[in-house]
């Protein structure tokens, strides 16, 4: 929590930040999906993100941003309730319920705020209806598809088929490349409110840059001749004692590895090349957006908030995707832009998590935060207030087995004073510890350096407690983890098992998507 000195302090700085913001600032929350950490120009000269880089320029970049849980629906679910994935209960992408919930801007509508949801959202069975919290609605049924007829046959798409959007609950075809119409229905939306007397909230949910990442046509090739640096997969294999378990080395053949990638034969750097390509358009958005807030004099009053869902893997540790603890899963691209109303290009190493967004947009907004919510507001630190001023506590991480992508184990995580304990359930295999300040790039498993021996008891030991509900109740029935467990084998019996043949298959071989689609029924003979 924020130490403040005295109470004092909180009235003048509550003085402050009314002088500043207005009674109730106008709030842009622009989210994409599957967004690596350092995957903008600021960070990597190799991109080219110019509209995301003055956000950095003339607001606040936070480094150390992380989500609780680095998957779509359990992450989306946390950033609209500031509740952990325990609590909330979104936990995978496939069948979920969002009936219990409360999203956050529930009370910015009982705050005066006009609010609207326009893009990706992606919780529940598919579902694109609106939702409690949302004066206005435009949103689509699950993953989406970045052009109209993506997937649709030739013949349908002649006869005029096309994907759909849910317009405040009525069915309107997709007309264009989905990062720009997205931003023309939220522009829309912002020309209708703007000269009303409330404050408005909109949250711009882009589906890229999430796969199959599919450039907007003037983008198309934008990287093909461009060296994009990419971790070394085989960084871990060249590390003294790297010890990375044998789920990792297996999964690099697989859907979420290099060596069997989207089972493709593609390239891997091909698909980076297309990837930051798709996102150019996230910055023609970014662009746009800015410049309304310009035309339409409400730069003075409003925030804009650009974060992901969810960190992204390039191969590091020889994996893509996210779902895992490490870093490059678990750190996000954030950044705060509010000029003149914060120093011009800060650089604050705070923690924030997901969990942290519903409380500071309620904060910005003059609402209290609901019982229910896990996270606190970042507000102060927009002040210049220095990181070491926040103290969120431990990061405790969590992820659950899914049966569609079954590649990646049930897994929780505690890092504690930059020391990371990873640890696995229902699996025998390796726990993992790092030094992120010696190790930050996670190539050298200490779990069993005895020199680490006691922050790993404490740390087994806090994350246990850590993952328990309000109720005491535990998430998944079981005990507390003291020691590795009888894991040993005899080096003189039998090897490991291989894979069952019928995993095994070719990039061109057919049924690659088998195990996804459920199974087609077998006509019974009379």
């Amino acid at each position: 929590m924020i130490r403040w000195l005295s109470a004092g302090v909180i009235v003048c700085l509550s003085v402050f930040w009314g002088q500043v913001w207005g009674a109730q600032p106008n709030m842009i929350f622009v989210l994409v999906d599957d967004l690596r950490f350092d995957g903008m120009g600021f960070v990597n000269p190799a991109l080219k993100t110019p509209h995301i880089d003055q956000l950095a320029k003339s607001g606040v970049y936070f480094p150390n941003a992380v989500v609780t849980t680095s998957l779509c629906s359990p992450s989306r679910a946390t950033i609209l309730t500031g509740m952990s994935t325990r609590n909330h209960k979104i936990f995978d992408n496939n069948n979920t319920s969002e009936a219990h919930l409360t999203f956050f801007p529930s009370y910015l509508q009982e705050a005066g705020f006009t609010t609207a949801f326009v893009g990706k959202w992606h919780m529940g069975r598919a579902k694109d209806d609106p939702r409690p919290g949302f004066d206005h609605w435009v949103s689509f049924k699950g993953q989406g598809f970045y052009n109209p007829t993506d997937r649709i046959p030739d013949q349908m798409a002649a006869a005029g088929v096309r994907h759909q959007l849910n317009v405040n609950g009525q069915s309107v075809p997709q007309t264009g490349y989905i990062t720009d119409e997205l931003t023309d229905c939220a522009l829309a939306w912002l020309d209708d409110v703007a000269n009303g007397n409330q404050p408005f909230f909109l949250y711009l949910s882009h589906k890229a840059v999430h796969s199959d990442a599919t450039p907007a046509p003037r983008h198309e090739g934008q990287y093909a001749e461009v060296d994009i640096p990419l971790p070394d997969p085989n960084a871990d294999a060249g590390a003294p004692g790297a010890g990375k378990p044998m789920w990792v080395h297996n999964q690099r053949n697989s859907w979420h590895g290099v060596d069997f990638a989207y089972h493709r034969g593609e390239g891997f750097a091909d698909y980076v090349g297309r990837y930051y390509a798709t996102l150019s358009a996230v910055d023609d958005s970014i662009g746009r957006l800015i410049k309304w807030l310009g035309d339409n004099d409400k730069m003075d009053n409003t925030i804009l908030v650009f974060y992901s869902d969810n960190g992204f893997l390039f191969g590091d540790h020889g994996l893509i995707d996210k779902r895992n603890a490490y870093e490059a899963s678990v750190r996000v691209p954030m950044v705060v832009w509010a000029p003149g109303r914060v120093d011009e290009g800060q650089v604050n190493r705070a923690r924030i998590r997901n969990l942290d967004l519903a409380p500071t947009f309620l904060d910005l907004g003059g609402a209290s935060k609901p019982e229910q919510m896990e996270g606190q507001s970042f507000k102060p630190l927009l002040t210049n207030k220095p990181a070491q001023d926040w103290d969120s506590g431990d990061f405790v991480y969590e992820y659950y087995w899914e049966w569609t992508f079954p590649q990646t184990p049930t897994t929780f995580s505690i890092t504690r004073d930059e020391v990371k304990y990873i640890q696995y359930h229902g699996l025998w295999d390796l726990d993992e510890l790092y030094d992120l300040k010696a190790d930050p790039q996670e190539r050298v498993n200490l779990l069993h350096d005895t020199t680490y021996r006691n922050r790993l008891i404490d740390l087994r030991a806090a994350l246990f407690a850590a993952l328990k509900r309000p109720s005491g109740e535990g998430i998944v029935p079981f005990s507390e983890k003291r020691a590795q467990g009888l894991r040993f084998r005899n080096r003189q019996g039998s090897g490991a098992a291989q894979f069952p043949e019928s995993f095994m298959k070719s990039v061109d071989d057919e049924g690659l998507f088998e195990g996804f689609m459920p199974p087609a029924r077998v006509e019974q003979q009379q």
